[in-house]
């Protein structure tokens, strides 16, 4: 019997599924806090219990990539940028506008950032603020940061003009700065194109954050971790929609309430999808995903509040109430980005399973997360038409990043791992109304 440790290192808890290969039986589940110092002490801890097995690991540690935004101009560009940054499961601690001075640059500096987005005009249009503001970040290399400490260089994700692109580029390589192109966030007015630098985030995310020492020291990290959290459960998700598709059933979606992130996953019936939408579907990604870095229940519950509040959302004082309004702006989000797909975007409308993941969910009272699930149902601001006439479940196990790990190396037992429903519990009543 061949056993294999599957840990997602979250912000707040780093938990551990015991897998047996090949069926994609659970043995054993496990948690402990993930320590901020060195996240390789949380995962030690949480498979303590574990014989010795290999690792398999997903990262969201940190509270999310610290990113900061600097574009063209505020509604445009930065905003665009900005935008990126949040669905990439970035925390976004700065935004300038503007060409970057003296004065921009401190900021920028007292933000300390993991990374710098940087954005601006629209393909082959407006290209000086971009090329002044990468001459700006070149000559300032090693940031000075709030504790007068000169930090090292910042990476930085170029997600600008694509016809100065490697011009601006070589700037910032020339200035001894870590540069990932990416294509435009805005290569047109009106168009937002973000995945590239989504993904060019992410790649960043793994190469300077789990590759450096911020999270660990340890070597072992950067062994055991192969992708970022929302991208193994993104996996996950689209193995739980292909069993369900196999049997007849409708797409599915997912909303993950953690501690710094609230993450929203669609993977649609494509013959629903299409039948209700039209031709128009063809062509839209048939897996989605929105990541809110600033919605979160404990790390981001301050952020969480805040956006609440600008999107009318009550809040009630206790953790699923904060999990249910974490949930219900990050649906809102969502079908605001699925617009973006044209009349092809409705795939988390025609879905009939919705999933409710993260702590909050998994370990509350039955009844009180019906009534977190109603409160969800009855919003008017668009979360509620996700859950009109869907099943709804909680992942009582935890285990959709565990099968996004295994997908790709071991196809057969993450479908195992979800097969048969055991995965899940229902809600009270099981048919949101």
């Amino acid at each position: 019997m061949a056993l294999l440790a599957c840990v997602d290192i979250g912000s707040t808890w780093t938990k551990a599924a015991l897998v047996e290969l090949p069926a994609g039986v659970l043995v054993a589940r496990a948690q402990a806090p993930t320590d901020p110092a060195d996240v390789v002490r949380g995962v030690l801890a949480a498979t303590s219990g574990f014989p010795d097995v290999p690792v398999l690991a997903c990262s969201s540690a940190g509270g999310g990539l610290r990113l900061a935004v600097v574009g063209y101009e505020e509604l445009i560009s930065a905003e665009a940028g900005h935008r990126a940054a949040l669905s990439a499961g970035a925390r976004v601690v700065h935004v300038a506008a503007g060409p970057l001075d003296a004065a921009g640059l401190a900021a920028l500096a007292a933000a300390a950032p993991d990374v710098v987005l940087l954005v601006g005009g629209t393909d082959g249009g407006e290209a000086s603020v971009l090329r002044h503001n990468a001459a700006a970040l070149a000559s300032s290399a090693a940031l000075q940061g709030p504790s007068g400490v000169l930090r090292r260089p910042v990476p930085v994700v170029l997600a600008g003009n694509a016809a100065v692109r490697d011009e601006v580029a070589a700037v910032l390589r020339d200035g001894g700065v870590p540069v990932t192109a990416a294509g435009n966030v805005l290569p047109d007015i009106g168009r937002l194109a973000p995945e590239p630098a989504r993904a060019a985030i992410r790649e960043v995310f793994l190469r300077h954050v789990i590759g450096g020492d911020r999270l660990s020291t340890d070597p072992r990290l950067r062994q055991w971790v192969r992708t970022v959290t929302p991208d193994a459960v993104l996996s996950g998700v689209t193995v739980l929609a292909a069993g369900r598709a196999g049997a007849g059933a409708p797409g599915v979606v997912v909303v993950d309430v953690g501690g710094a992130t609230t993450d929203v996953y669609c993977v649609p019936d494509p013959d629903a999808e299409q039948a209700s939408l039209g031709r128009e579907a063809v062509g839209v990604p048939a897996a989605r995903r929105t990541v809110e870095g600033d919605l979160g229940v404990e790390a981001s519950a301050g952020a969480l509040h805040r956006a609440a509040a600008a999107e009318d959302v009550p809040v009630p004082d206790d953790p699923l109430g904060l999990g249910a309004a974490a949930a219900t702006i990050a649906l809102r989000r969502h079908l605001r980005a699925e617009a973006a797909y044209g009349p092809g975007g409705a795939g988390a409308r025609t879905a009939g399973l919705v999933v409710l993941s993260g702590g909050v969910f998994r370990h509350g009272d039955p009844e009180a997360v019906a009534a977190a699930v109603g409160r969800i149902a009855a919003d008017r601001g668009g979360a509620g038409a996700v859950l009109a006439d869907a099943d709804v479940l909680v992942d009582s196990r935890y285990v959709l990043a565990a099968a996004g790990l295994l997908a790709a190396v071991h196809p057969a037992a993450a479908a195992g791992l979800l097969s048969g429903g055991r995965a899940f519990a229902p809600t009270t009543p099981t048919r949101s109304r």
